[in-house]
């Protein structure tokens, strides 16, 4: 259930986002979240078997050439766009980091700020060719290094500090 001080409730989701859709575990498994400060359950998370965690890798895959396709511009503006959101929602993303982390307050907030840094990063870098020129070791030769996206990549982050890793 929503923690009734969050601003909007719906960035408190208890489902894993596969293939564009908020889904549960098949057999429904769950792990419930406390607040370690007060012991109060939160709310709880998909506990995905792994055949499920491959289908969202799959599924990520899957739609991975649309978003290499699309032109370096859009890509921007979709990350400026995230960046954007997660501004706008900095309280409400700090609060649930700290009822669920037990960490204060001002450092989920300064950590929220510190991970929206880099979509914001980003989102600038995307804007700029992929492409440069390395010297050659070899007389009247050229070396293009082109920055290109390679493909989906599967992670999981630190407890104390996941905003930042993603």
């Amino acid at each position: 259930m929503p923690h009734p001080s969050l601003r909007d409730p719906r960035l408190f989701r208890e489902f894993s986002y596969v293939g564009g859709a908020w889904v549960a575990a098949t057999d429904g498994a769950v792990i419930p979240v406390t607040d370690p400060a007060t012991g109060d359950h939160l709310g709880s998370v998909t506990s995905l078997s792994a055949a499920e965690s491959s289908a969202a890798v799959d599924a990520a895959d899957r739609a991975f050439p649309a978003w290499a396709a699309l032109m370096p511009q859009q890509r921007a503006a979709i990350l400026r766009r995230w960046f954007e959101l997660v501004v706008e929602n900095s309280r409400d993303l700090a609060l649930i980091m700290t009822l669920e982390q037990g960490k204060p307050l001002s450092e989920s907030l300064g950590e929220i700020d510190y991970g929206a840094s880099f979509i914001e990063f980003f989102s600038e870098e995307a804007k700029r060719p992929n492409m440069e020129g390395v010297t050659s070791h070899l007389p009247d030769a050229e070396v293009e290094v082109w920055l290109e996206p390679v493909g989906v990549a599967a992670l999981i982050t630190p407890w104390n500090f996941p905003n930042a890793m993603l």
